[in-house]
């Protein structure tokens, strides 16, 4: 009896085997392997950097108003100094004259004068009007030494030459320093409405040795006008 029950068990066991084990599942029938995570690495400092977000963006602060306004005066200063060469490069080939003061001229009425020297007319033409008793003429304000313009000393009643210092008297005729004659006497002459015309173009001279021209009269003019 009992060799009968062992060999059922046996065949039973025998039919069944060993208990199947699942293909294609990982793990199954093997003992589970455990998984481990990747070392840290240590960090370096391009990898912070890399790894850093990007800053925000500064704007470049804007220039202040004096930087501009000198750079403004410095291109002005340039654009002045380059108009004005070529405008002096432009000039040299234009044609020049020369502007010279008319050489005759109205000096007002006899009557606008009193005894004696005028010099009002000085700066302008380079005259003076004198008047005596008996006779209103012009004399032309040039030393006859060197050409200086003499000064009239109304305290001393003369002309004296700051060149070299000759003298002439009221009239113009000299009497001390280098000048070799009298100070030369310009035409005049009365327009139709009785105003003194000059005329500096045409001299009236006594030199040294020669003939007055200081008494000299035409119809039109001459060396003096008579009052």
């Amino acid at each position: 009896m009992d060799t009968q029950v062992n060999q059922d068990l046996a065949t039973e066991q025998g039919s069944s085997g060993p208990a199947p084990t699942a293909a294609g599942v990982p793990g199954a029938g093997t003992p589970a392997t455990r998984t481990t995570a990747p070392a840290k690495t240590a960090s370096t400092p391009a990898a912070r950097t890399a790894a850093k977000p990007p800053s925000s963006v500064i704007e470049a602060a804007v220039d202040p108003p004096v930087n501009k306004m000198r750079r403004r005066i410095v291109w002005a200063s340039i654009a002045g100094f380059l108009t004005t060469c070529f405008l002096m490069f432009l000039r040299f080939f234009l044609p020049r004259s020369i502007t010279e003061p008319a050489s005759v001229f109205k000096v007002g009425f006899p009557s606008d004068y009193s005894l004696g020297v005028d010099t009002k007319w000085q700066q302008q033409y380079r005259i003076w009007v004198d008047k005596t008793s008996d006779r209103i003429f012009v004399i032309y304000a040039r030393c006859t030494h060197l050409g200086c313009t003499p000064d009239w000393r109304a305290s001393e009643n003369k002309f004296k030459c700051p060149c070299h210092g000759s003298g002439y008297d009221s009239e113009g005729i000299n009497f001390e320093g280098p000048a070799p004659r009298p100070m030369d006497r310009a035409h005049v002459e009365l327009d139709a409405e009785g105003q003194i015309v000059v005329d500096i173009s045409k001299l009236y001279k006594w030199p040294k040795g020669e003939r007055n021209e200081f008494d000299d009269k035409d119809p039109s003019g001459g060396a003096f006008i008579p009052l």
